[in-house]
């Protein structure tokens, strides 16, 4: 049985400033005349979009910026109204959408909790019971009766999200709440998150630009553009043509970047021509599939010779995790490069990176490990299954390590 259901929802905003109070009534009149009115642009910012969620479900919805994920949550919060379609949602809403929008600056942090927690819909009681469960989670028992105003801005989330966690609602609406705090805090958070999945089992809808995270809690994803669902099924599916919808423009914006030279770093002895991948038939590719081989192919342009330099090759996530580095420093010889042009190459015989999009960055040093060259992004490509089997469940991590595997049975005796 459905707890939430969008039918043919379509939301309209009109762009630029409001009308003067004169200016209003003048267009009213020339509505009654029939006169032609200049209307502000209209922005359908939700188009036709219906699904529906199950009790328990946890729903994630991604999208570039722009694409409609946080005004869809507010019309499920009940925030706004649908311009054309209906929601339906059955059960108590906890909405985590702009945290600590509610507290007010001059109030101390005991009372924004109380104050909040009413707003979230919790009984005083129930607030005073939980209060410091609350506060021990936000780590600010010290500072609780001081005014929010002076708090820190990684403070106030910290106690706004464990208000808002603590309310014990049938559906949370979550957009990008897991990114609040440090390092140590986001831990719990996600922690907290896991724990109202697996074990209170709430219907959660998540929207996040972390994808792993979608991959790691959600159910089932949908996937926005522009307004309307173009994908929707298991995360791993939706996540994957997120990551491939996205290849072009990621693409695209690293090209720009190369050529204006916002993500490379110089001193302009050294410029790189072209850097290429090649399968192992030796063509051009912008895509290789996992456990296959490769070559890493760079044309460098040297202003003057350079003894023994090290040159680095390394990948990273678009979102800029590195994951490895292949470097010259080991070999016991290096060549040198000479005035002109010069030709480097790189063989993995097995592509240890799993399904997804990567980037390549390359980084060249004198034999004094200076550097003279680094730039990141300077190659967009894909990683496809290939032959590797997909297991139904979403693939957790970033490379694929090969290993054998051997079952037995053993016989205990006393």
């Amino acid at each position: 049985m459905p707890i939430i259901e969008v039918e043919h929802v379509t939301k309209e905003f009109r762009l630029g400033t409001l009308t003067s109070l004169q200016q209003s009534a003048r267009n009213a009149i020339n509505r009654a005349l029939g006169r032609p009115v200049k209307e502000r642009t209209l922005f359908r910012a939700l188009n036709d979009v219906s699904f529906t969620v199950n009790e328990g479900e946890v729903l994630g919805i991604i999208g570039h910026n722009g694409a409609g994920k946080s005004t869809l949550l507010k019309l499920l919060a009940g925030i706004s109204k649908p311009t054309y379609g209906r929601v339906s949602v059955k059960g108590q809403i906890s909405p985590l959408i702009e945290v600590g929008a509610g507290f007010v600056p001059e109030f101390t942090g005991r009372e924004n909790v109380f104050l909040n927690g009413t707003i979230l819909g919790m009984p005083r009681k129930q607030i005073a019971k939980k209060f410091d469960e609350i506060v021990s989670f936000a780590e600010l028992e010290q500072f609780i009766d001081t005014p929010v105003k002076r708090y820190s801005s990684g403070m106030l989330v910290r106690l706004a999200f464990s208000v808002a966690t603590s309310v014990e609602a049938d559906i949370l609406l979550a957009d990008e709440v897991l990114a609040v705090g440090d390092l140590a805090f986001q831990r719990k958070c996600f922690d907290r998150m896991e724990d109202m999945i697996l074990r209170q089992r709430r219907t959660v809808l998540l929207v996040s630009h972390n994808i792993r995270q979608i991959e790691r809690l959600c159910t089932r994803a949908l996937l926005i553009d522009h307004g309307k669902i173009t994908s929707e099924g298991r995360p791993k599916d939706i996540c994957e043509a997120f990551y491939t919808q996205a290849n072009t423009k990621i693409a695209m914006q690293a090209q720009q970047a190369h050529g204006s030279g916002r993500n490379v770093r110089m001193t302009g002895e050294v410029v790189m021509e072209s850097l290429t991948l090649l399968d192992e038939q030796g063509r051009e590719v912008e895509a290789v599939a996992t456990g296959a081989p490769m070559q890493i192919r760079a044309v460098f342009y040297a202003n003057r010779s350079i003894t023994e330099p090290e040159v680095v090759f390394g990948f990273h996530t678009t979102d800029f995790v590195y994951i490895a580095s292949m470097g010259t420093a080991h070999l016991e010889t290096r060549p040198d490069m000479v005035a002109g042009h010069n030709v480097l190459e790189c063989r993995i015989d097995r592509l240890p990176l799993v399904p997804g999009v990567f980037g390549l960055r390359v980084g060249v040093l004198d034999r004094y490990r200076r550097e003279i060259f680094y730039g990141e992004s300077l190659k967009i490509f894909s990683v496809n299954a290939g032959s590797i089997p997909v297991t139904k469940s979403a693939a957790l991590g970033l490379v694929d390590i090969p290993v054998h595997w051997r079952f037995r049975n053993e016989t205990v005796t006393a």
